[in-house]
Parts: C-alpha cells; sequence; structure tokens
C-alpha cells in the first residue's frame, strides 16, 4: 500500500477487507441491502447519524464539524455491480452467478466509508457532510430516485463531489476537466411494423421492413454527420436488429425491432438526436408502406463540471494529496455517469482516480469480466475526498 497519511479509526487492511466483503456480494441497482446494512452499520458505529432507504436502498450519513459553519457539502460513492458473470479467479470473487462488482463501485463505496470514519474520529472542519451512498447508477436511475425522495431537501448540501476509478491510469493520478466530462446516455428502440409476405413469390405486395430498417441504419449515421455541429461529439450505435424466422427466409417478416445507444455531451444535441431519430424512423417507414414507433431512454445527462470553483476546489485538493498527480485536462468521455444527476441539482465537480497502468494491476477495462478494483487507490481517493471537505469547509 502507498504510504499516504490518512489518519483512520481503523487499520487499512481492515477496510480492504471492506471492500472484498463487498466485492463477494454484489447486488443489483436497487437491490443493494446487504451493502447498504453494512455500510449503515459501520457508519452507526462510528456514531454518525444515518438514514436509510433514501431513494429505495440509498445511505446518508451526516456528520458535523466541531467547529461553528453553515455550510454544507456532499460527498457521493455508488454501490451497485453489473450482470456479468467474474472471471478473476480471485478468493474474494463473486459468489453471486451472474453478478459481479465489474465496475468498482465496491471500492468507491469503501472510499467514502473510509472517510466518513476518519471525518468522524477528527470532525476538525466548520459545517456538515453528508456521505451520500447512492444505489442503482448502472442505468437504473438511483441518483434521479434519491433526488425525488428529497435528497438535497433532507440533506441540504451547498455543493456535491465524486469520483470513479479508471484503468489505464496509473494509481495515485486524478483527472478531470472543466466543462463536459462524461456524455449523456441513451438505450433507443425502434418498432417496425407493415404487411409482410412471401420474398419470392410476391415481395412486391409487403412493405419489406428488411429494407425499411436498412435505410434507418443508415440514416443513423447522417444525423451524427449532419445534424449535429461539426464541433459536438455525438454517438449512434445500431446493438441489435430481430425480426423474421431462422426457418423461413423466404418469408418478409410483418415486424422488426431495433435497439442501440446514443451518446452526446450536451441536452440541446441530446434532444436534436431524438427528436431526429423519430423523424428519420416514421420518414422512412412512411416511404415503403410501413409504420415505426420509436423511444428514447435517457438514463442520465452528460456530467459536465460547470462551476469553476468546485472544479478548482476538487483540483486543489489533488495536488495537496501527498504523491498524487494531478490532470486537470483529461479527454472527454463517452459513457454516461449517473452522478450528472446531482451536478443538475447542485454546483460540485466529478473526478476519475487511477486505478492502473494497462496491462498491470488494475489496468482491465471496467464492465469486463476480468475487472478488479485496486485496493491501492483507496488511500488517495480517501485522500482527496478529505482534502475537499478541508477546502470546502475551511
Amino acid at each position: 500500500m502507498p504510504d499516504i497519511p490518512v489518519a483512520l479509526p481503523v487499520p487499512l487492511a481492515e477496510l480492504v477487507a471492506v471492500r472484498h466483503d463487498i466485492h463477494a456480494h454484489p447486488e443489483m441497482g436497487l437491490e443493494e441491502r446487504r451493502t447498504a446494512a453494512l455500510v449503515a452499520a459501520r457508519l452507526r458505529a462510528a456514531g454518525i447519524e444515518v438514514v436509510e432507504g433514501v431513494g429505495v436502498t440509498g445511505v446518508v450519513g451526516t456528520i458535523r464539524g466541531r467547529r461553528p459553519g453553515n455550510r454544507a457539502i456532499g460527498l457521493r460513492a455508488d454501490m451497485d455491480c453489473l450482470r456479468i458473470a467474474e472471471t478473476t479467479g480471485l478468493s474474494y470473487a463473486s459468489t453471486c452467478a451472474g453478478q459481479m462488482h465489474a465496475c468498482g463501485h465496491d471500492g468507491h463505496t469503501t472510499i467514502l466509508l473510509g472517510t466518513a470514519l476518519a471525518l468522524a474520529a477528527e470532525p476538525d472542519f466548520a459545517g456538515t457532510v453528508h456521505v451520500i451512498f447512492q444505489p442503482a447508477e448502472e442505468g437504473r436511475h438511483g441518483a434521479r430516485h434519491m433526488v425525488e425522495d428529497g435528497l438535497f431537501t433532507r440533506f441540504p448540501c451547498d455543493a456535491v463531489y465524486g469520483l470513479h476509478n479508471m484503468p489505464g491510469f496509473p494509481v495515485g493520478t486524478l483527472a478531470t476537466r472543466p466543462g463536459p466530462f462524461m456524455a449523456a446516455a441513451a438505450q433507443w428502440t425502434i418498432r417496425l411494423a407493415g404487411k409482410g409476405g412471401h420474398g419470392g413469390a410476391n415481395p412486391h405486395t409487403t412493405a419489406d421492413l428488411s429494407v425499411v430498417a436498412a435505410h434507418i441504419v443508415l440514416g443513423l449515421q447522417e444525423i451524427v454527420g449532419r445534424n449535429v455541429p461539426p464541433l459536438e461529439p455525438a454517438v449512434i450505435s445500431v446493438g441489435h436488429i430481430a425480426t423474421g424466422e431462422a426457418e423461413s427466409p423466404n418469408v418478409l417478416p410483418a415486424a422488426l425491432l431495433m435497439r442501440g445507444t446514443a451518446r452526446a455531451f450536451s441536452d440541446e444535441i441530446a434532444a436534436l438526436i431524438e427528436s431526429r431519430m423519430a423523424a428519420l424512423a416514421t420518414a422512412e417507414a412512411t416511404l415503403r408502406g410501413a409504420t415505426a414507433e420509436c423511444e428514447v431512454q435517457w438514463f442520465c445527462p452528460a456530467t459536465v463540471n460547470r462551476d469553476p470553483r468546485c472544479f478548482e476546489t476538487a483540483v486543489a485538493a489533488a495536488r495537496a494529496v501527498p504523491g498524487m498527480t494531478v490532470d486537470p485536462a483529461a479527454p472527454m468521455v463517452t459513457g454516461g455517469e449517473d452522478f450528472a444527476v446531482f451536478l443538475h441539482e447542485r454546483p460540485g465537480a466529478f473526478v476519475f482516480l487511477g486505478n492502473g497502468s494497462a496491462g498491470g494491476k488494475g489496468g482491465e477495462p471496467i464492465h469486463t469480466p476480468a475487472y478488479d478494483f485496486n485496493d491501492e487507490a483507496i488511500p488517495y481517493g480517501i485522500a482527496w475526498f478529505r482534502e475537499v471537505v478541508r477546502r470546502e469547509l475551511a
């Protein structure tokens, strides 16, 4: 473990054991009951005020500084896992078939838990810290659930900060950028319907949905190439097309399903993509005697570090951590992050924490069966969170 001064009431090895326990018992979004109970019990044992069930399975702990102050900030970690079968072979590998912590939320939870324990043991700050353990980051709208459950009304925050591990960045690295950082992420569905028939005897009497789908697939790329401004990043990808019967290739089907993903870095481009997709599907279908239904579901808005003061606080805090390397101009990432919902509600900042260089320990990509959070990153995450508190609640 790196030698970073992190005053904890428990040894770092004990936090690592907690992380391994959470890793071995992964839970899907809005089902994190065991994880939430573990977090709540640890917080209460440290004398921290705890509220459970925020946004279904979320946990919020409140730590008050020993010095007077009216400001309050939130620190956030996510708790859910992914539906992926683990292949790491670790001694603490997932015990839940088909589920694993393939994104490092077990590590994020442990970092925030260690931060909370450290702040409770030495509350030398002026104001209040709310530690927010969020459920369902992976597509089940956990942040929205918490906000709609009154998160920032019940636990007022003047600013909110979050982090995510990043394989490929060395341990001890913190990377972020001002403005758009991560993409708005959507899942879209197009359903086509029309008259089917015999593809050999009378194709001219059908709506031939495969031809409709082919034109839509090509047209989707024209949205990015000709409707989205050239300097605005955007992605539309087709990931699934289902139609017809494999054993009846001479039959033109009467229904076709297309599904895929879309990414954008602003609300305006997201709205543009959604409207153009619907117009494209309808036009191509109508032209060929078919009908189309288009549904675009945005899982999260773009993650935007829009508040200059909070961004500078995040960067300055990292530079104050011994041994930490800071990149304040990291490239944008087309992955989505549910923390974006919090940044729509309150000022704040989001950062990446190095998980290990590619090809080495912690370097396996997230959302893959071989991934594992790097325990060596835990002290850096705790030290950064604590330095943020020190600067926000000086």
